[in-house]
């Protein structure tokens, strides 16, 4: 498969203090790590593409590992995470769809024991599109607290023969969280569900 081709990278980290309630004790942190490669399936249908995500991986683990280390280095402190794509005009919405394993997996890789399926987006659009990347618990989808998202973009891209892949990760529930549901604490871990 062809080789990975990154034009732009972008790292940006949130900590929100408060949401117009108190000030929490502890900031919320919100990372996201963002990679501009060339699509090399740009202009043209392309039947099997399934390989270029193996292509992908190392790229995936290294976003992972860089976003880890600008939110603090601890697994243990991460407890949301997503991932998402942004497909240039030239490519189709399939491109994206090859970031779902290499980029949940290494997530799921660098963290150690997350059990939660990776909540993911992806569209087709030009230069300044934004994308509002899913954000579950990273050991159960169920837990309410944790349902966010983190809007990302590029100004300059995707340009239509590029595809933006995006990581996020996340440090405690939403800033003012109170409504209901499972509990981080009551997780039992037993299917990345509850």
């Amino acid at each position: 498969m062809p080789e990975v081709k990154v034009r732009k990278k972008i790292l940006m980290i949130e900590e929100i203090f408060h949401e117009g309630g108190p000030v929490a004790a502890t900031p919320r942190k919100r990372g996201a790590i963002i990679n501009v490669i060339e699509n090399p399936f740009a202009g043209r249908y392309v039947e099997d593409i399934a390989g270029f995500m193996d292509d992908l991986t190392p790229l995936g683990v290294a976003m992972a590992a860089e976003l880890l280390k600008a939110l603090g280095g601890d697994p243990a402190t991460i407890d949301g995470y997503g991932k998402g794509a942004i497909v240039g005009a030239a490519g189709e919405l399939e491109h994206g769809a090859l970031w779902h394993v290499p980029g949940g997996y290494a997530m799921r890789e660098i963290l150690g024991d997350a059990k939660a399926i990776v909540p993911s987006t992806k569209k087709v659009g030009g230069p300044g599109t934004r994308l509002d990347v899913p954000v579950t618990h990273v050991n159960a989808s169920y837990v309410r607290s944790h349902f966010d998202a983190m809007e990302v973009g590029v100004p300059d891209g995707p340009k239509a023969d590029e595809i933006v892949l995006v990581l996020v990760m996340t440090s405690g529930p939403r800033v003012h969280a109170r409504v209901g549901g499972l509990a981080a604490a009551d997780i039992k871990g037993e299917d990345g569900l509850r």
